[in-house]
């Protein structure tokens, strides 16, 4: 069961399942993301006593605990962050203080800077995963490095009696992989198991995302009970076989369309790849099979990559922002006027110190608005300079909210000027590295360390996954009369992150929808449905036949990714949505069957 998806995520789920009459036999959770791991990197690099595991962990592990050790269930986190032996040492005293006599163990290897110094000093050619840049040509200094590390330090922890197993960075789906190959014995090369419990982790790995959160079915649910949406879970059997469910009793729903969403989110193409084993997900296939249980299969299989993605974290620099109110007519213009006067105020020196000054507008106003509210759109400015006092209130603020006098009708700012003050942010650079070898460490005295070394047997994937245009594409006139519509009146969908990649997944409901679907959602088509989002970015393109699913990758799309991006769309979330809101021509026998 995962009781986990992010830094931020419902605390009591871990106390609230350990407690119930649930039959869980491993509790699994994820408190890492691209977001905290650069923030908390840095501050462990620049003061070795800073914290650096997610504090947020504690509050779930503690009222858990007598709990998890009486009905001996195991659980294992990612939550040691950058610090995961600072983090062990907390729990080993929070065991003790109990007297529970659990074992706790803790995974170490992730933290590669040494190695990646050692390369780079070496000459080796390190590349952007994203954007193929060489991370010599970075033009900043690498402070820390961190690395997705696989499930065997996971088994090799349990197999011999840990309790509790903390972990960095391990991928977020190694934790149910490590569960699964330490309880039903499999070896390292029973690829296609361990490929459906990868996949069965994704899909559990971010919480609720499974059961009906982040859902773009989400009116479809009982709004009388969307407030403790349950905890999903992941029963796999020995062959590999996958049911998805979730606790009795709780909110929400598991459906093939709440998995499928999941399953698109945050993929890369046709391989999702992992330390220990690269998952063939193309076919796969989610069918439901009783109430708020769906079974997966299709996953295929075969040996994991040579290599695994390290971060690389470096300071970047200060941003800060402003934000003004503008109302009624005439948006673009004010917004133009605005920059003219600023760009001018600040004058040419001091505009140069900012390493990014972006002025944008989010949202429109309608015609004939009804209301302030309905006429009122966001005006954000963002800058970045990599010197603190180049974003002081003299030198960024005050310049910008100087002009106000002599601006746009109507001129108006915002009350809450707390983001101009400048905050430290980090850039991150996400390349490949060799599998590093892991040491497993242990609470009890009397058990050894183990060293658990990276998997004998392993590929060279190509960097490119496969890509191509719609398989036997079909004539759309011969769906019959059309209506002009939103994709997202009978089209679900979902997108995320990876580094400054985004993907987008979209799928139908129906069987005798998917033709036209993946005749209509060509690249070129795609590119016109993104509209002035797209910006000249490679576009990766491929289908998932047995869901009915078409996926994009749009590489770069996210700036320098989470930690720097000036944009709200930090987490590449917005790109499905978008298109689901985009015009085109549907079939009326489509629409007949009732919209999203």
């Amino acid at each position: 069961m995962n009781i986990s998806g992010s830094p931020v995520d419902r605390r009591e789920a871990l106390s609230v399942a350990a407690a119930s009459n649930e039959e869980i036999d491993v509790f699994v959770g994820d408190w890492m993301s691209e977001l905290n791991m650069p923030a908390k990197a840095y501050a462990i690099s620049t003061d070795p006593s800073a914290i650096g595991y997610e504090i947020s962990f504690l509050e779930a592990l503690e009222p858990a605990l007598v709990n998890l050790a009486k009905k001996k269930q195991k659980l294992v986190a990612n939550a040691g962050t950058v610090a995961t032996k600072q983090l062990f040492d907390r729990v080993v005293e929070m065991v003790k203080s109990k007297n529970i006599g659990l074992t706790v163990a803790w995974v170490e290897g992730d933290i590669v800077t040494d190695q990646l110094k050692a390369s780079m000093d070496a000459g080796d050619d390190l590349k952007h995963i994203c954007t193929g840049m060489p991370l010599k040509e970075w033009d900043y200094e690498p402070l820390f490095a961190q690395c997705y590390l696989g499930s065997s330090g996971i088994v090799a922890a349990l197999d011999a009696g840990a309790d509790i197993v903390l972990c960095g960075r391990v991928a977020d789906a190694s934790p149910i992989v490590g569960a699964a190959a330490w309880w039903h014995h499999w070896g390292q090369e029973d690829y296609d198991k361990l490929a459906q419990s990868l996949i069965a982790g994704h899909l559990i790995e971010c919480s609720t995302y499974v059961t009906g959160g982040n859902y773009t079915l989400f009116k479809s649910l009982d709004f009388d009970h969307i407030t403790e949406l349950g905890y999903p879970i992941a029963e796999i059997g020995a062959e590999g076989d996958v049911i998805i469910t979730k606790a009795a009793g709780t909110d929400g729903i598991v459906t093939p369309e709440t998995c499928k969403e999941q399953l698109l989110y945050e993929i890369q193409g046709q391989y999702y790849l992992n330390s220990n084993v690269t998952a063939v997900i193309d076919q796969a296939s989610l069918v439901q099979v009783g109430k708020d249980r769906v079974q997966l299969s299709g996953i295929t299989g075969l040996p994991p990559p040579r290599t695994t993605k390290v971060g690389v974290t470096a300071f970047g620099g200060y941003t800060a922002e402003l934000h003004w109110a503008l109302i009624g007519l005439d948006i673009a213009e004010k917004v133009k006027m605005a920059e003219i006067q600023m760009k001018h105020r600040y004058g040419k020196e001091r505009f140069s110190k900012f390493s990014e000054w972006t002025l944008t507008s989010y949202g429109s106003v309608p015609v004939n608005p009804r209301n302030y509210n309905a006429a009122t759109i966001d005006m954000r400015l963002v800058a970045q300079a990599k010197n603190k006092e180049d974003l002081s209130w003299e030198n960024f603020a005050r310049p910008a909210l100087d002009i106000v006098m002599q601006s746009w009708p109507a001129a108006t700012t915002t009350p809450d000027k707390r983001q101009a003050v400048p905050q430290l942010f980090q850039e991150y650079f996400p390349t490949l590295i060799a599998q590093p070898t892991q040491v497993v460490h242990f609470s009890t005295p009397e058990k050894q360390s183990i060293t658990v070394p990276p998997p004998s047997k392993a590929l060279e994937h190509p960097h490119q996954q496969p890509s191509y245009p719609p398989t036997s594409p079909v004539s759309l006139a011969s769906f019959g009369p059309t209506t002009q519509a939103p994709l997202g009146s009978i089209v679900l969908g979902r997108a995320g992150d990876k580094g400054s990649n985004c993907n987008a997944g979209f799928f139908v409901r129906n069987e005798d929808e998917w033709d036209w679907l993946r005749t209509l959602l060509s690249t070129e088509t795609f590119i016109e449905l993104m509209a002035d989002e797209y910006r000249g970015q490679k576009i990766d393109r491929m289908e998932f036949p047995n869901i009915w699913a078409v996926h994009f990758l749009v590489h770069d799309h996210l700036d320098r990714g989470v930690t720097a991006n000036a944009t709200y769309d930090v987490l590449g979330k917005f790109l499905s949505e978008f298109v689901r809101a985009r015009l085109v021509d549907i079939p009326d026998k489509f629409l007949k069957k009732g919209s999203i």
